[in-house]
């Protein structure tokens, strides 16, 4: 090797090594700087996020981010991306967190990072209150089953879910139709009654306790089908604030902040199984 290649390699490395001192820890100097943090989040998934009636971001996920800002001593803003794009990593500097019920797959862990779980909620097989044919996942061969868009719902609905670190998740049923969509507009479609445009639906229990009361058409079907983690997401890359934020979350925890939001929309804490 010459050496006019290595000094170029050498200065080569020596760049690495600044650029990437340069960016450890580089969205918390940010939201210092700005003394403010981005939190990117869905809005149509009531009660963990949605628009109230006065035309604002509400909900158990809006109330974990706020509390989240006020741990850390800055100002909240609420983005609303979609969900595609969250979970797609390479934000780019465009949020810093993202509080948004999100499951920590290995497919999703390998664009972003899950640096705590703050709620475990169980999911749930809703059908129209008239539905008789349907009684249990086993039932749901060859129907219609509505699933928000990109959730993990869609996944065990298409037999690809799995959760990292726990027993595989049991699929008995065959092929069925996923029918991906907002999730209010799914269950406004299975009010309409069994079979019209929907057979049944998976959803989090919380959201489906919430729809049931709201409609009064509608009913569980069957015992929980699995409990899924739900996980605080962050761009890759920044270790730094992955610590930070793992340290915020369990401050919340520790201190009763996260029960008592939790108790607020659900009446049970369900974060006291994320930890």
């Amino acid at each position: 090797m010459s050496k006019p290649l290595k000094f170029v390699l050498a200065a080569a490395l020596s760049l690495a090594a600044v650029a990437t001192t340069a960016y450890a820890g580089e969205v918390l100097e940010r939201v210092k700087q700005k003394g403010e943090v981005v939190n990117a989040i869905v809005n149509d998934y009531p009660p963990f996020a949605f628009i109230n009636d006065e035309n604002e971001l509400d909900g158990f996920d809006v109330d974990v981010a706020r509390a989240f800002a006020d741990k850390l001593g800055v100002k909240l803003r609420l983005e609303t991306p979609g969900w595609e794009t969250i979970i797609s990593g390479r934000w780019a500097g465009r949020w810093d967190i993202a509080i948004t019920s999100s499951t920590p797959t290995e497919d999703r862990a390998k664009v972003v990072s899950f640096p705590v779980n703050y709620y475990s909620v169980p999911a749930v097989l809703v059908v129209n209150k008239d539905e008789q044919a349907i009684k249990s996942p086993a039932d749901l061969t060859g129907k219609r089953v509505g699933v928000g868009t990109g959730s993990s719902y869609e996944a065990y609905i298409n037999r690809t879910f799995s959760i990292p670190g726990q027993p595989a998740i049991s699929f008995p049923f065959s092929e069925v139709q996923a029918v991906p969509n907002d999730e209010t507009v799914n269950f406004q479609n299975l009010a309409l009654g069994p079979g019209v445009r929907l057979d049944a639906i998976v959803a989090s229990l919380g959201t489906a306790q919430g729809q049931i009361k709201a409609t009064g058409k509608l009913k569980l079907a069957g015992e929980p089908l699995f409990a899924e983690p739900n996980a605080v997401v962050t761009d890759k890359g920044d270790p730094e604030w992955d610590a930070e934020v793992k340290r915020v979350i369990t401050e919340l925890k520790e201190d009763g902040t996260l029960a008592k939001i939790s108790e607020k929309w659900f009446k049970v804490d369900i974060t006291k199984y994320a930890f």
